[in-house]
């Protein structure tokens, strides 16, 4: 069989280098890409970069640019989501979708384009459009990650039963890191956090340098767990097996400047936590930063990272930016509005807590305790959820507000040190005020 031709790059010779480029930079502003243009064409705008990662995606372009053959697009639209993880830029998984959709245009329904065009929808919190095109890769053939992206649509709409039967056949097909940190988290969410340190301790064990970020995000998890769990050294040992990997991972340097804050210095913090926030300058990041800058008594450079986090947090991460306008007791309807249109398309346990949250902040006291509970039914160990639940409960005089503050204390290593000074607060008060 004949392999498909492709249309030469049409857009390049026609508005230049320098147009494409402008088109691909519009793409990482979450803009919708206008149907006339040409996928292919937007996947092989010439590439720039200094990383190993840029030099691994101009390599993969050229290679496209001279062959028909989909491999070389399918390889480039996974470099794409590579560089989309190490750098925070969404605007690479809108280039995978490309090159996954040029695929597509030569070859409908293929198999391979399927499973990418899936990945980046659950990556840009698409998750109904996730979940079906997961049903008809697994209606279709037996593969590992097209189950993975099946339990990962299924975990975020809160629908967890059904995402562990996703995992637990992933793992059946291949025992490996990428199911291992998957059962890990079920593990976690489920209350299970010894389970959960023990599935991370193998997923770490299943992964090799070849491909260093996946093993950097699972030594993470597992650090985030042993944090949790009262055991800083361990987590300590985890976390900075994870920087040996990837010095610049942001997400390891966030969790090894949580793990300072725990031991209440926040200014030893500090410089952990500014590397991770500007690598990746999303909601969780700065609002990190800001608290253990004011707990370190710098606040105006905490009022500069505020003043970032509130002019983009409502696009970047409107249940991050929902949470954090409701703990800060600002723009209460806001945060109301976001944490709404966050449940729906997310119907999982912190998507609850968030709109519980808001609720409080809205004065909507009886509506918070329903969402409250919805967010404990899993049964999760978190401390930021029973802490809501806790301040939550005690505005209304419900019983379990000690309960529910004693959970939170118990874990209260994990909190932001604005947090741990809410909980310390409500602690304090007489049990005839709660």
């Amino acid at each position: 069989m004949q392999a498909p031709r492709f249309f030469p790059t049409v857009i390049i010779t026609f508005i230049g280098l320098a147009g494409a480029a402008m088109l691909v930079a519009d793409l990482r502003k979450s803009e919708p890409v206008p149907a006339a243009l040409d996928p292919r064409a937007l996947a092989l705008t010439p590439h720039r970069g200094s990383e190993p990662i840029d030099a691994q995606i101009i390599a993969a372009q050229q290679r496209a640019l001279g062959t028909s053959d989909l491999r070389s697009l399918e390889k480039l639209g996974w470099l794409f989501v590579q560089k989309a993880r190490l750098s925070h830029d969404p605007g690479y998984y809108k280039l995978a979708e490309q090159s996954a959709l040029a695929i597509e245009t030569a070859q409908p329904d293929q198999p391979d384009a399927l499973l990418l065009r899936g990945h980046v929808a659950a990556a840009m919190h698409r998750f109904r459009e996730a979940e079906a095109i997961a049903r008809r890769l697994v209606a279709q053939r037996e593969f590992v990650l097209d189950h993975a992206l099946l339990g990962d649509a299924l975990m975020e709409q809160g629908r967890v039963d059904e995402a562990v039967d996703a995992y637990q056949k992933m793992a059946d097909l291949k025992p490996c890191l990428q199911a291992y940190t998957r059962i890990a988290h079920v593990r976690w969410l489920k209350g299970d956090l010894e389970g959960a340190i023990e599935a991370a301790e193998e997923a770490a064990g299943t992964g090799t340098g070849r491909d260093p970020e996946p093993l950097a995000w699972a030594l993470t998890r597992l650090a985030s767990y042993r944090l949790q769990n009262g055991e800083p050294a361990l987590a300590k040992t985890a976390v900075n097996g994870a920087l040996a990997r990837l010095p610049r991972y942001a997400a390891a340097l966030l969790l090894r400047g949580r793990l300072r804050l725990a031991q209440e210095d926040p200014a030893a913090a500090l410089d952990d936590l500014r590397e991770a926030a500007r690598l990746n300058p999303l909601p969780d990041y700065q609002w990190t930063l800001a608290d253990a800058l004011r707990a370190a008594g710098k606040t105006e450079e905490a009022a500069e990272v505020e003043a970032q986090l509130e002019a983009r947090g409502a696009v970047e991460d409107p249940r991050t930016f929902a949470l954090y306008l409701a703990t800060r007791g600002q723009r209460a309807e806001e945060s109301l509005r976001l944490a709404r249109q966050e449940l729906t398309e997310r119907q999982d346990s912190f998507t609850y807590d968030a709109l519980a949250w808001a609720c409080l902040a809205a004065g909507r006291t009886e509506e918070a305790q329903g969402y409250s509970r919805q967010a404990l039914a899993e049964g999760t160990r978190d401390a930021r959820l029973h802490l809501h639940a806790g301040l939550i409960s005690t505005a209304l005089g419900a019983p379990d507000a000690a309960a529910q503050l004693s959970a939170a204390h118990s874990a209260r290593q994990t909190l932001l040190p604005s947090e741990r000074a809410a909980l310390d607060q409500a602690l304090r008060k007489p049990l005839s005020q709660k």
